[in-house]
């Protein structure tokens, strides 16, 4: 890759009067050696799983196999389409596909990890209720899941995506840096408004740890897909108005992995600290172990 950084990323497209999904796909062919045509038919494939995920979770019964989570993106999309929403019918919109992603995700479906399974309806959420809101073609999403593919690229490799690694601030965090990148970008902004977009998205989230409810990636993890996603939409809205990351993308990013550093390993997708060592969260484990 040409890049290694958001700024180098931001610097080629200025310099090349290229969006970020078009340097990517670039990037990507000439990688693996496959076609841009190839490359570009591929992520459409996994553009279609996102939306078979969001329509499924809104549509089947996605009862996690334990029973502790499942159909409250149906519940949400319920209220919502019979009321006003206090966030927004977009907001909620998006709120409510990310839920249903992620509950296909708990219930044992088929989705994309993007970047990882637990923040797998950040994007979906994101996208497929943009394009229903503006009637954009499957083409523009995939070029859209491109540029989420780069800045996900910068940092996965420059911090960590995983849960496991650094919190939840690496899991949701990454995955709402990545789809308020590229849905700034799907509406017209700039190279420099998507890094401005990464930056404030992502420092929103530093210090969330990983505190999934006996070890299982349903609570709170559902729930903060569905936040994440509107988390996405915000910072895209700040950055083509105009607002800039006081601190660059780049050092959020490096600052995201200074504070996984220092986490507890209690608070890392162990279970061991968070919400899953609440009485409730503690009765919920000790009933799943004795069932199962």
């Amino acid at each position: 890759m040409r890049f290694q950084t958001i700024e180098e990323l931001v610097t080629l497209g200025e310099q090349e009067n290229k969006s970020i999904a078009e340097l990517m796909i670039e990037e990507q062919s000439a990688e693996t050696g496959r076609s841009k045509t190839e490359e570009f038919s591929q992520m459409k494939d996994l553009y279609g799983v996102m939306k078979d995920a969001v329509h499924k979770g809104l549509t089947e019964d996605t009862t996690s196999k334990n029973g502790l989570t499942g159909k409250d993106a149906q519940r949400v999309m319920h209220y919502t389409d019979s009321h006003d929403p206090v966030a927004g019918e977009h907001s909620a919109r998006a709120m409510t596909y990310a839920l249903a992603v992620s509950e296909i995700n708990a219930s044992m479906g088929k989705i994309v990890a993007t970047p990882t399974a637990g923040s797998c309806g950040v994007i979906p959420g994101v996208f497929v209720s943009a394009q229903e809101r503006h009637q954009w073609p499957d083409e523009k999403m995939v070029h859209g899941l491109f540029c989420a593919g780069a800045l996900g690229y910068v940092i996965a490799n420059n911090s960590f995506v995983s849960g496991a690694e650094g919190g939840c601030q690496a899991e949701i965090g990454s995955a709402v840096g990545m789809a308020s990148g590229a849905i700034a970008e799907l509406n017209g902004a700039s190279p420099r408004e998507v890094s401005h977009a990464v930056g404030m998205s992502l420092k929103n989230m530093l210090g969330l740890v990983c505190d999934p409810v006996a070890g299982l990636v349903e609570v709170p993890c559902i729930v903060r897909n569905g936040f994440g996603a509107v988390t996405a939409l915000t910072a895209a809205d700040m950055a083509r108005a105009g607002m800039k990351s006081v601190i660059p993308a780049d050092e959020v990013v490096k600052t995201m992995f200074d504070i996984g550093n220092a986490m507890s390993s209690d608070y890392k997708e162990t279970a061991r600290g968070g919400l899953a060592q609440t009485p409730t969260g503690k009765a919920i484990m000790e009933n799943i172990f004795e069932r199962g």
